[in-house]
């Protein structure tokens, strides 16, 4: 086995609590060096790293693959420095905050004969498994609604840049990112979307709120993302002609990895009975329901799946173009937003 040498770019959230975790388990990859203004922190969870201070010292070091989790607005200028040092690149989502610079950077990558993809973990959470599983087997039968929510309760805004007024900030880019990739994988590029986005908290902060519909013929697919919701209800509703999945409670892959937890123990990823699913079907008039379980949640198959592309030439796990279809939702959604209309999308 050819070990993957990486190149960590920061070492905030994103860096310690997903990537430096998952890369550290998976045998076939070894971080190498990393860039960060922490040298102590670092060297404290990757033993025998090479800590650098700029961009530049790190891609000068004998690595193969960069992983980019830098605030959003920073993603567009170290891909593409990256991909001039012939270094094949994985970015944090979101890919870039403006769509036609994530062109460029696709068209620079096929352009050097490199591999780019962006890390949207969330394609293996244990609920979204389920779901996608669902919908293979069509136990729903035909769409009507899908709908999908991640609120939480934060009644203060923190000084961080993700919830300051920054390019790139705001829930739109991080949680809906999430949400949205999540639909596109599901359903494909929608008809046309709607969207209310704005600071419900604070006007002098990044937006924190969000409630976008995306137009499918009949179905219509809602996605949520509220900071003052101190109950929540369920994280998915899905309903068919055929029956309805109702399912409460959060994938558990974050806060194990933050907890120290090994991805290759054999609960991995294995949500607790109580947050199951609930499936309710409809027969000659007759319904049923029943608790069904997830199916495991696995975030090393995306790391899997960049090691199987460079060393087997198999697919990404997540293609670029998939990230920049996102990005341009995101787009629409805010011009939806700021022109309170319904905008069309161009497939």
């Amino acid at each position: 086995m050819q070990t993957i040498k990486v190149g960590l770019v920061g070492y905030g959230f994103s860096g310690q609590s997903f990537h430096r975790p998952l890369l550290s388990y998976l045998k076939e990859f070894h971080i190498k060096a990393v860039l960060s203004s922490d040298e102590e922190k670092v060297l404290k969870d990757i033993e025998g790293a090479t800590v650098e201070s700029s961009l530049e010292d790190l891609l000068e070091q004998d690595i193969e693959l960069v992983v980019i989790t830098t605030p959003n607005h920073l993603h567009y200028t170290m891909i593409k420095q990256a991909l001039l040092a012939d270094k094949h690149v994985v970015v944090e989502k979101p890919f870039v905050t403006d769509s036609a610079e994530g062109e460029e950077l696709i068209a620079l990558a096929k352009e050097r004969g490199l591999q780019l993809s962006v890390f949207h973990n969330r394609r293996w959470d244990a609920d979204f498994l389920t779901i996608q599983q669902l919908l293979k087997e069509e136990t729903l039968g035909p769409l009507y609604t899908y709908e999908a929510h991640f609120d939480r309760f934060r009644p203060t805004s923190k000084d961080r840049w993700k919830e300051n007024k920054i390019e790139g900030a705001g829930v739109l880019y991080d949680l809906g990112s999430h949400l949205i990739d999540q639909a596109l994988t599901l359903f494909g590029t929608p008809e046309w979307v709607q969207a209310d986005v704005f600071p419900q908290r604070n006007p002098e902060k990044a937006e924190d709120y969000f409630q976008i519909t995306l137009g499918y013929d009949i179905l219509r697919v809602q996605l949520y993302s509220r900071s003052i919701v101190l109950d929540p209800g369920p994280r998915y509703q899905v309903h068919g002609l055929n029956g309805s999945y109702v399912k409460h409670g959060m994938d558990r892959q974050e806060e194990d990895l933050k907890a120290g937890k090994n991805p290759f123990h054999e609960q991995w990823g294995m949500e607790e009975e109580e947050n199951w699913g609930v499936l309710t079907t409809v027969s000659l008039e007759e319904v049923s329901s029943e608790v069904i379980p997830s199916v495991k949640g696995d975030y090393t198959q995306y790391y899997m799946g960049i090691y199987r592309a460079l060393r087997e030439g198999a697919p990404l796990p997540v293609q670029a173009e998939d990230a920049l279809r996102v990005i341009k939702i995101i787009e629409a959604c805010k011009e939806s937003a700021a022109s309170k209309r319904v905008v069309e999308i161009t497939k």
